[in-house]
Order: C-alpha cells, then sequence, then structure tokens
C-alpha cells in the first residue's frame, strides 16, 4: 500500500530526497501524489535507503549531512502524515498437531472474503517457525500446505485495526489417518442458526480437495456447541449446523456414503466456564476421519 523512494526528480530541499505515495485502490497504477518527509528527514545533501519497520514508529535512512565520516545510518520518528497503514506482525511454528514436533510446510494466507491468495510463505524445516505481515481493512485465514496432513486453519479479522500489532499463532497438522479429528476454524454460522456465510466456502473447498485426493476416505462431521444455553437446543443447534456442512459437501459432488453427521451440543467442551474465550473455542465443527 505504501511506497517509500528516494528521488531527485521532483522539487526537494537538495540533491536526493526520500518521498512516500500511498495506492489508491487495488491496481498498480494509481498512487497518490508522492509527498516529500520533510526537512526533519530530508538534508540538502543526499539521502536515500530508506527503510520502514513493520511498527511503522521510525525511519531508518543514509544520509551525508551532520554525518560522522561520509555516509551513516540515522533514525528518525516518522510523522503521522508519513506513518504506512497499520500492518499486524503474525509469527508462530507449524506442528505436528499430536506430536506438537515442528514441520516445515508451505503458509498460505488470504482474503476470507473471496478466497484470493495474499501470500505464502514456509516455515523453517527445524523449528516450524514462521513471520508474515498482514495489512488492515481484512479478514484473512492462515493456513499450511503438506502432504499427508490437513492444516487447521485460523482466522484473523482487521477490519478495524488502527495500529500496529503483534500476535503468535501455531499452525496445527493433522495426519490423514484414522482416528484424527481436525477443527474446521473458517466455517462460520450467523448467531443462533445453522446457515453457512460465504466466508466458509474457501475451508469447505480445502476439505473436499482432501477427499478428493484420498477417495477412500470416510468422516464423520461434528458439531459442538459452548456451554450457554439449555442442552436440547445446543444438541439440535449443533446437529443443524454438522447437517449444513454435509450437505454442502454433498452439493459439490461428495458421495453420501462417505459422510455422516453427528450434533454433540456442549457435551464435549474443550474448555470450562462462560468466558469469551471459551466460548470460541468450543463453538466449533470438527471432522474425524473414519476410513482413509
Amino acid at each position: 500500500k505504501t511506497l517509500y523512494f528516494s528521488s531527485k526528480g521532483h522539487p526537494g530541499y537538495g540533491s536526493n530526497d526520500m518521498y512516500v505515495s500511498t495506492r489508491l485502490d487495488d491496481s498498480w497504477t494509481n498512487w497518490s501524489e508522492p509527498l516529500n518527509l520533510g526537512s526533519s528527514i530530508n538534508t540538502v545533501g543526499w539521502d536515500a535507503y530508506f527503510s520502514v519497520p513493520a511498527n511503522g514508529e521510525y525511519a531508518y535512512f543514509v544520509s551525508y549531512t551532520n554525518s560522522i565520516g561520509k555516509g551513516d545510518v540515522f533514525r528518525q520518528k516518522l510523522p503521522t502524515s508519513a506513518k504506512p497503514a497499520p500492518v499486524v506482525l503474525i509469527s508462530g511454528r507449524v506442528l505436528h498437531e499430536k506430536t506438537k514436533q515442528p514441520l516445515r510446510a508451505k503458509i498460505i494466507y488470504e482474503n476470507l472474503s473471496d478466497g484470493t491468495i495474499v501470500g505464502e510463505a514456509y516455515s523453517d524445516s527445524i523449528t516450524g517457525e514462521f513471520k508474515i505481515i498482514l495489512p488492515a481493512g481484512k479478514k484473512y485465514g492462515i493456513g499450511a500446505n503438506k502432504n499427508g496432513f490437513f492444516s487447521v486453519s485460523e482466522n484473523i479479522d482487521l477490519t478495524k485495526l488502527n495500529e500496529y500489532q503483534e500476535i503468535k499463532k501455531d499452525l496445527l497438522m493433522v495426519p490423514i489417518e484414522v482416528g484424527s479429528v481436525a477443527r474446521l476454524n473458517n466455517i462460520f454460522f450467523d448467531l443462533n442458526k445453522s446457515t453457512l456465510t460465504s466466508d466458509s466456502y474457501n475451508e469447505l473447498k480445502k476439505l473436499i480437495k482432501v477427499l478428493n485426493t484420498y477417495p477412500n476416505m470416510k468422516i464423520e462431521i461434528g458439531g459442538h456447541t459452548d456451554n450457554v444455553g439449555s442442552e436440547t437446543y445446543n444438541l439440535d443447534l449443533s446437529n443443524k449446523r454438522a447437517k449444513s456442512v454435509y450437505d454442502y459437501l454433498i452439493s459439490k459432488g461428495v458421495s453420501s456414503s462417505r459422510l455422516t453427521y453427528k450434533g454433540y451440543g456442549k457435551s464435549k467442551l474443550i474448555l470450562n466456564g462462560d468466558s469469551e474465550e471459551a466460548n470460541q473455542i468450543n463453538r466449533r465443527v470438527e471432522f474425524l476421519i473414519l476410513q482413509k
């Protein structure tokens, strides 16, 4: 979104000055008029090699004015008008869901609203660590790809982000084997309803891809609720949500002979209590591999 560059092709204070320009839409051809970063950064001399860390608070650059020798590296606090749009630094590890051993995998992050891939990264082969940066303004899904595994995707809502943040998110890889249970984190329903929202379709397409890769695989789709409400209500709601996923998969060509569904209500809570964190974790749809 934000481009910093050094140039002597625009009016400035001397030799090369540094400027900022911002993309005005999703194309690469529509930019704001370059803004000179001002006399607190630019000098009558040559100023270039401008770099901004993810938090956008300070700029690092090279200048020949007021230097000890020739060109030195300087740090300067950025004015609000010159700061980049806020981003989030996501860091974590890719781990085997059962053994918690680190894995190397391709990490894909996508726009949840339309399924477009925003970028790719790889986790470290020894530590499983990864880092990615996501710009504000959208909802993202993050998952990993590795043969023989299903990635438990994560989602991050940055539509209301207005300042730099750092978030830790580990990505779990569930082995494709009988008895494995994988959580479908990026499946969404309207409040107290069983209708799938459009943001859910990309997650379900990934599950369909796995089912196509393993044509003999059979799974049970399990719906789970939080601890709020009566047992009868939660059992009914979880069953309807599991059936919604079941119906979607059949509508996309998956044979019903490979699928079953069941609502568990609040009988299999992951966390006890009624906190919002516990409720979010307990409300889930999973699939259990019955046959590979």
